[in-house]
């Protein structure tokens, strides 16, 4: 008997990049004689009560596969599979960590791996005037520009640049209660960065990305990118970086330092591969679907 898989995304979100990652993840464990569903996590309804932790669905009866690939972040859905005994790749405590920048930046200190030196901004629970001790302190560590990054947000969209003390306190300002991080800005590395996609214990592709207009270099901001041979040590810091969340694969993004050494900027649990495919020729979703059927040997005959 096949292992047989589910690959969950979001339906909620816009655009087709969602369902064309899933669609890769399942075409590659297909190859491999899988059976495979591609499920949105709106078909899926948690249940809980005194008696029974179960999930609903559309079909009936429910037969949980053996592995599933979660591309989305709902993580109570993904601790709801967890709790019934399926093996969730990543884990929902990675793809919690991952999704938070704080926390993420929290765990590669404690590894201590190179990241921008950072300030987590003390939580409010309701719009305040900017408390300008903090700020003072902020800016003593950190100077001019500087990064204010918010700690829930994809494809560099909540990550602003702001090179004055009036600009920093109306961003602040502007983002109310959500929590953020101040950060040191890389000079060295503006609009410049690195993507190497870590798969086990191996850097299986990696990309340059650059942007002309943008102290981003993400796609969506306008980047460009090409095919990348990384160094020793950028290999070796994406998979430290990878490791210290608890993740088994995972996007991770690199800045480039002022002495060209690398610094880690952001891991993305859940990375699309389409574009890494178009400029590297490398199919990332062969080898998570192997690191997969490799981790779940014994729960099928795969």
């Amino acid at each position: 008997m096949h292992a047989n898989g589910w690959i969950i995304y979001n339906d909620s979100l816009p655009g087709n990049k969602f369902i064309d990652f899933a669609q890769w993840l399942a075409n590659a464990a297909i190859r491999k004689g899988n059976q495979v569903k591609i499920i949105s996590n709106s078909d899926l309804l948690s249940f809980l009560s005194h008696e029974e932790l179960t999930l609903f669905t559309r079909e009936r009866p429910l037969s949980l596969p053996n592995y599933v690939v979660f591309t989305d972040k709902d993580i109570y859905l993904a601790r709801q599979l967890e709790l019934l005994g399926v093996r969730v790749f990543n884990s929902s405590e990675a793809i919690r960590i991952s999704d938070d920048k704080i926390a993420t930046y929290q765990q590669l200190a404690m590894a201590k791996l190179p990241i921008p030196d950072t300030i987590i901004y003390p939580k409010t629970f309701a719009p305040q005037p900017v408390k300008h001790r903090i700020l003072n302190e902020a800016i003593g560590k950190l100077g001019f520009p500087m990064i204010v990054k918010e700690a829930f947000g994809s494809f560099g969209e909540q990550v602003y640049l702001v090179r004055n003390e009036h600009d920093l306190i109306e961003n602040i300002n502007n983002l109310g209660t959500k929590a953020f991080v101040l950060q040191a800005f890389i000079a060295s590395s503006y609009g410049v960065d690195l993507r190497l996609h870590v798969v086990g214990n191996q850097v299986v592709a990696a990309v340059k990305r650059q942007s002309t207009n943008d102290f981003r270099a993400n796609i969506t901001a306008g980047g460009t990118m090409e095919a990348y041979q990384p160094s020793e040590a950028e290999r070796n810091l994406a998979i430290a970086a990878t490791r210290s969340i608890g993740a088994g694969f995972a996007g991770v993004d690199l800045l480039i330092g002022a002495d060209q050494s690398p610094i880690v900027c952001e891991i993305n649990s859940n990375a699309h591969i389409h574009n890494m495919y178009d400029a590297t020729g490398i199919n990332v979703a062969d080898f998570i679907i192997d690191y997969i059927l490799r981790e779940t040997e014994g729960v099928a005959n795969v």
